[in-house]
């Protein structure tokens, strides 16, 4: 019952008018008087912020904030952090392609809508990244690697924090989300970035076939989620890795096989 009803409130309220609404307000001069108060209300450690907090003049553009270069630097590993949040699960994905995140058993074949691509996979491993509203919202490549593929999927978004990956729709293959191919040196892996609810919004901001390890590709316009996928054989997580840990863009994620 609490799973219907859960799923029955967001139908209600996620629709394009809702969302318009939201990101009308957030890119509105009127938001700007909120940005205080959504600092303190999410301890966001402003030391961190690249540009001085007057300058921000809307919510929005405080939300996609850019940090000083100095603040994530890069570890010398194969795989790092995208992004800054809280390492929802790692594990191994099954010999078809199945994952398990929250009581969801997920397909890649679903996620990716190609089954092709999802055998691909088999047997390999995959991590699932959380933001929450309180993180910064950029993205940046996990790897060095050239750019096989990128695509988009799906229209409208559960949330994809703790309730509504155990409660919603299959989040994470049913929500909005872009998914980039890289082939790398140690093999091919997706990065699948998750919109979450209301706002859809996924930018690039790295339009080429080349990503460097550590720089900016794009940024989230709400809290979402970023999920990696390995092919087997390829990469091993870092020893000290475990689901629930919080990690920052730059930091170890994985090395080469």
């Amino acid at each position: 019952m609490k799973k219907y009803l859960y799923q029955r409130s967001i139908e209600l309220t996620n629709g394009a008018f809702t969302s318009n609404l939201i990101r009308q307000f957030a890119g509105s001069q009127k938001s700007r008087r909120f940005i205080p108060s959504y600092i303190k209300t999410y301890q966001i450690a402003t030391d961190e912020i690249e540009k001085p907090l007057e300058s921000f003049q809307t919510l929005h553009d405080f939300f996609v904030r850019k940090l000083t270069g100095s603040s994530r630097p890069i570890a010398e590993v194969s795989v790092v952090s995208p992004v800054d949040g809280k390492i929802e699960i790692i594990g191994d994905l099954r010999k078809d392609s199945r994952f398990f995140v929250k009581g969801h058993d997920y397909s890649l074949a679903d996620l990716l809508g190609d089954s092709d691509l999802a055998d691909c996979y088999q047997n390999g491993k995959y991590a699932v990244l959380y933001l929450s509203p309180a993180d910064y919202h950029r993205i940046h490549s996990p790897a060095d690697g050239t750019v096989k593929r990128q695509y988009v999927l799906g229209k409208k978004s559960y949330p994809v924090n703790a309730a509504g990956l155990q409660y919603g729709k299959a989040p994470i293959s049913g929500n909005y989300r872009m998914i980039t191919e890289l082939e790398t040196e140690f093999g091919k892996m997706l990065v699948v970035k998750v919109g979450a609810m209301f706002v859809n919004s996924i930018k690039l901001t790295e339009t080429g076939s080349d990503w460097e390890k550590g720089s900016e590709v794009g940024y989230f316009s709400f809290g979402s989620t970023v999920v990696l996928f390995f092919e087997n054989n390829s990469v091993r997580f870092v020893e000290d890795m475990s689901s629930g840990q919080r990690i920052k863009v730059g930091e170890a994620l994985g090395n080469m096989v």
